[in-house]
């Protein structure tokens, strides 16, 4: 029989949080952001519960080609534009909308040959300091657009990176939206300037024409731990899941794991998961770090292993040989383990926990 170990996919939990993406920007278009494979979900598993979107946005030209072979036929935009000149051929065969974050893609815009016109989101670097041109510099790439026959209609963007909390002890997105607004103002074009952080906390400022919900329709949470998913009603998109392949009862002094990790205090009932750090689980994830055994809350125990790690059974009597193991997600009876609460402890947050799941682990719709 094959290992244990596989990750569900909800489509229905992708469409709930996609509603509550509408819910936050009523009067707003949504893009559906499934860079990165759909974040870990795949593009394909993911469709489903996502083509309620107004678009798709992404990164990859082969993810493109993937949606449009699923028959989609919307908007899909190239978050981080052509990356060369012939990438801009597949923009017009595939009908791609792209970002122009630097002057290099406009000298490429320029060059093509195309007998239907680009549409474009011109990128400002309103002081996330990755991508886009600095507000100086924006009008005249605008305008540099504008006259190129090679180009139809001009969006404008931008990207918060504080919208999740606050910058240097006030508003986070106050001086970057600010920023946004004197640069804009009086061009012509559709906006979107915000991302899941600022379409949950910021809407009624943020909102413009489009928003573009990445992490909240996997049911990650960009404010955690101020807020959890609960608070802002999203479904885990994701559940990893095992099984206990082994049970050691250890004594008072006994040591778990490499390194030894862990030393026992008292006796304890030990349950070994087939689950580790080449399935995608954090191997720096801590002593302490939340599961759920058969719907019921417990923790892992010493350093997590390459194929393995070990959970507390101690308070769990009826939980032994084949009980289920929720390594995030939704569990048996109800019960449910976000992806944040996993993340926390080990020093990372659940956008990397979703895209680190290893090939190797089976994943297939719920």
């Amino acid at each position: 029989m094959p290992r244990p170990i596989e990750a569900l996919i909800h489509t229905q939990a992708l469409a709930h949080n996609l509603a509550r993406a509408r819910a936050q920007a009523p009067n707003a278009r949504v893009w559906a952001v499934v860079k990165a494979n759909a974040y870990g979900h795949g593009i394909e598993r993911a469709f489903e519960g996502l083509r309620g979107a107004d678009g798709f946005a992404l990164l990859d030209l082969a993810e493109a080609e993937r949606l449009r072979a699923l028959d989609w036929r919307g908007p899909i935009l190239l978050l981080e534009g052509v990356f060369e000149p012939r990438d801009l051929e597949l923009c017009s065969r595939l009908k791609l909308w792209h970002a122009v974050h630097c002057e290099q893609q406009i000298d490429w815009l320029a060059m093509h040959k195309t007998h239907e016109p680009h549409r474009v989101f011109l990128k400002l670097n309103s002081g996330m300091n990755r991508l886009g041109f600095p507000p100086a510099a924006f009008r005249a790439a605008y305008a540099r657009l504008d006259a190129l026959p090679q180009v139809d209609e001009i969006g404008l963007m931008t990207h918060f990176s504080d919208a999740d909390a606050q910058r240097q002890g006030v508003d986070g997105i106050a001086h970057q939206l600010a920023a946004f607004e004197a640069a804009a103002d009086g061009l012509a074009g559709e906006r979107t300037i915000a991302n899941s952080a600022a379409t949950l906390r910021h809407p009624t400022r943020t909102a413009a024409d489009w928003v573009r919900a990445g992490i909240m329709v996997y049911g990650g949470v960009p404010d955690f731990p101020e807020h959890d998913a609960a608070h802002w009603d999203l479904q885990p998109a994701m559940t990893l899941r095992s099984k206990v392949i082994a049970v050691q009862q250890l004594n008072p002094g006994d040591t778990i794991g490499y390194g030894s990790a862990y030393t026992c205090e008292r006796a304890t009932r030990v349950g070994i998961v087939a689950c580790g750090y080449a399935d995608g689980y954090p191997r720096h994830a801590p002593t302490g770090t939340p599961v759920l055994v058969d719907g019921a809350r417990s923790r892992t125990l010493g350093r997590v292993s390459m194929d393995m790690l070990a959970v507390d059974l101690s308070e769990l009597p009826a939980s032994g040989f084949g009980s289920e193991v929720t390594l995030w997600g939704e569990g048996p009876h109800g019960s449910r383990l976000p992806i944040d609460e996993v993340a926390q402890p080990a020093g990372t947050i659940g956008y990397e926990l979703m895209c680190a799941v290893a090939p190797r682990v089976p994943i297939r719709n719920a």
